[in-house]
Parts: structure tokens; sequence; C-alpha cells
């Protein structure tokens, strides 16, 4: 069965996003970067929530940049073809290889899990990791945590009074002091 990870980038203090709505801070470097895209390729559909999505819309036509480094290039020729499903009740479409949710989040990923595909189902978004979370669906979470504070925002972890217990599996530090956990729920 497909497993579902919650995967993004998050300050030290637990926030993907700070105060103002800013995420430049977790601008990956070479090495970072590299590793996402070793982890795209092990991902066969990605869910995405609205905020999330209009963010990786870029990658929809970065490729037309000719400044663009052969990491970036490649990246994009990983992630323009997976595909993708948004979540939204406010976009009127979306573009790519996105197609909006055809229900609510359990009955997706339901239908995800059950029917033919390889890879994994990864979850991008706080919000939509959020009702995943609450719905017990998440088999993993993975951080990128970065050396910073960033006093507030858009937390990476729901705000849920329930104890979830996580074995680790990885850890990784990378150069820039940037450090990868990978947790897997023990039910």
């Amino acid at each position: 069965m497909r497993s579902v990870t919650y995967s993004m980038s998050v300050s030290l203090d637990g926030y993907i996003v700070g105060p103002d709505g800013s995420f430049d801070w977790s601008v990956p470097d070479e090495e970072v970067f590299r590793f996402w895209i070793e982890e795209i390729r092990g991902v066969g559909v990605h869910l995405l929530g609205r905020r999330l999505y209009e963010t990786m819309l870029y990658w929809e036509t970065a490729d037309q940049d000719p400044s663009l480094d052969d990491s970036k290039l490649e990246w994009i020729a990983l992630w323009n073809p997976l595909p993708k499903v948004v979540f939204s009740t406010t976009l009127p479409e979306v573009q790519g290889n996105a197609r909006p949710a055809f229900g609510g989040l359990a009955e997706e990923i339901e239908r995800l899990r059950a029917g033919l595909g390889e890879g994994d189902i990864a979850i991008g978004g706080a919000t939509l990791a959020a009702e995943a979370a609450a719905l017990d669906l998440i088999d993993e979470y993975q951080t990128m945590v970065y050396p910073v504070l960033v006093g507030g925002g858009i937390p990476y972890f729901p705000r849920r009074e329930r104890q979830v217990d996580l074995e680790l599996v990885e850890t990784r530090t990378f150069n820039s002091k940037v450090v990868h956990q990978r947790y897997r729920v023990t039910r």
C-alpha cells in the first residue's frame, strides 16, 4: 500500500512560513536542492493545498528561464509531469499535470492507495496536512529543519491535543547546517 508522507521545510521554532508570510529563509542551497530532487523521484502523486499549489506554479514555466542551472532543469523535468491533486474551494481551475480533488481528503487518499500507481503519496501544505493528521492518514513526517527562529507564522505541526508516537527513521545534516529528519508514525 502506498504510504502518505508530509514533507516541508520548517524553521527551528516549527513554522513553514514566518509571521509576514515569507519563507525566503528556506531557500535550499545546492546540496539540499539535490536531496529534494532525489526525494521527488519516489513520489507517485503530490497532494497540495491552494497556497502551496500557487507557490509551485512557478515551476510550470520556469524552464523558459535561460539562466536556470542543470539541477533546476532536472527538478522541472521531474516535478512538471508528476500527477498533482489540488484541494481548494476557491481556485476556478488548475494548470499543468494537476487536477482538482474529486472529494474529501480521506476519500481521495483511499482512492489513490487502492488504485494502480507507483510511488508514495506526498502531502504539501500545513493546512492540508493538519486535516490529514486529524484523520490519522499520515504515515511519515519529514522535516527539513533550517537553523532560524522566525517567531510565528504557519506551524508545520497541527495544533491538536493528541499524542502521535513516531519512530526516527533517518536523519542527515547538510553542510549548510540544515537537518533532514524522517519519522514514521507508529500505530
